[in-house]
């Protein structure tokens, strides 16, 4: 097979070169190049030049590449680390946000806790208000009951001082005796103690008798402590400055004037009479006819065949509510037990009396004295104390 020829340009001289190639039977061939010239030398100087520069270049280019790349390494590795620190913030922060939803919620419940807390004040300060308001209302109602009480003539006798009681009571106590005793009270404390120390003592008693009757002190229950809860009442009115006259006419008078509606009144319930202050106390079957009659307050009622004017004030209605008792041992007053019946009444009752009267038994003066023989029921009542003194009555 006859070779063939080929021709091609190279740069810079774009002179045409002839390079034979021989070509065999199978398509194979090989780069057959014509002996070299100065020229031809000159050229290749010229393309290894070239190339030269090129590899220069794209060593340039490589170094710019790779300071390229380890920049744009560095700046992932900075990403990298500003993304870690910014998922380490994020944290941080969700962490911290949950922390304050919490504290947010804590507060949120302390302020519910608080405002429910309120209510409850509030509503106990409207509660309070209103017992104020009530109570209020109550002091009013006694301040007009007090300023309307009775007209009464009083006369000073006393001394004021810080001591000064408010209220006197008057004790009035009931003791039931047992058959067989006897309550004796002696002028003088000293005198009760030596009986009472000596406890037993033989009494003659007629001629040749005698007994032997035992000294036991007296204690008695007495208030201490006493609170009273009065309030004003709707059917009943306190009636004063009344004439003196028969009690039971007084009453009918009265009773028929109030019962009638052109007077204010209305159906009377009971009618009586209060001896210790000279006033009369009237009920009314309703509730709504006592406080007009109280607002009028005077009243003009036909009275011993002529017009007599009278006051109508409220008529308190009162309650304990508080009661502290204290034991307390009579001072002049002593029981007297195991006394039998040998003889009448009167008889006996004079040879005890008789007996603890003289010194020489121990005693002294008798302000008083009972006796209850066996088989008897009596009762001694123990009242206070006479004025300005600190003696027992019987």
């Amino acid at each position: 097979m006859k070779p063939k020829q080929y021709y091609f340009f190279t740069k810079p001289q774009h002179r045409r070169q002839q390079i034979t190639f021989a070509m065999s039977s199978d398509e194979d061939f090989s780069l057959v190049i014509p002996p070299t010239t100065e020229e031809t030398l000159e050229s290749i100087k010229a393309l290894i030049n070239n190339y030269k520069k090129k590899y220069e270049q794209l060593i340039q280019d490589q170094e710019e590449l790779v300071a390229c790349r380890n920049d744009q390494l560095e700046m992932a590795e900075q990403f990298r680390q500003r993304s870690v620190k910014l998922n380490q913030k994020i944290k941080e922060d969700q962490h911290s946000y949950e922390e304050q939803m919490e504290s947010d919620k804590a507060k949120i419940k302390l302020g519910q806790q608080e405002e429910s807390d309120l209510m409850e004040q509030i509503l106990r300060v409207e509660e309070a208000l209103e017992e104020e308001k009530a109570r209020n209302h109550h002091l009013k109602q006694q301040n007009d009951v007090f300023s309307a009480v009775p007209e009464r003539k009083v006369a000073f006798t006393g001394l004021t001082g810080k001591d000064m009681q408010e209220f006197d009571m008057e004790t009035n106590i009931v003791y039931p005796m047992e058959g067989g005793t006897a309550f004796i009270t002696f002028e003088e404390e000293v005198a009760a103690s030596k009986i009472l120390k000596m406890q037993k003592h033989e009494v003659m008693v007629g001629r040749g008798c005698r007994i032997t009757v035992e000294a036991r002190p007296v204690h008695l229950m007495l208030p201490r402590l006493v609170e009273i809860n009065s309030e004003v009442s709707s059917q009943h009115i306190l009636i004063s400055s009344l004439p003196k006259m028969e009690i039971e006419l007084l009453l009918n008078k009265l009773e028929i004037h109030f019962s009638k509606t052109k007077h204010g009144g209305g159906e009377v319930e009971k009618c009586e009479m209060l001896p210790d202050s000279w006033t009369v106390a009237l009920t009314f079957l309703k509730n709504d006819i006592a406080k007009g009659l109280i607002e009028t307050e005077h009243h003009d009622v036909n009275l011993q065949e002529k017009m007599h004017r009278v006051r109508v004030t409220p008529f308190l209605n009162g309650k304990i509510t508080n009661l502290v008792t204290k034991m307390t041992a009579c001072p002049r007053t002593l029981l007297l037990t195991g006394i039998p019946t040998i003889m009448d009444r009167e008889t006996l009752q004079d040879e005890l009396e008789i007996h603890f009267q003289r010194s020489c038994h121990g005693g002294g003066e008798v302000e008083a004295f009972l006796y209850n023989p066996l088989g008897q029921h009596t009762s001694a009542v123990f009242g206070g104390p006479p004025k300005n003194t600190d003696k027992e009555t019987e």
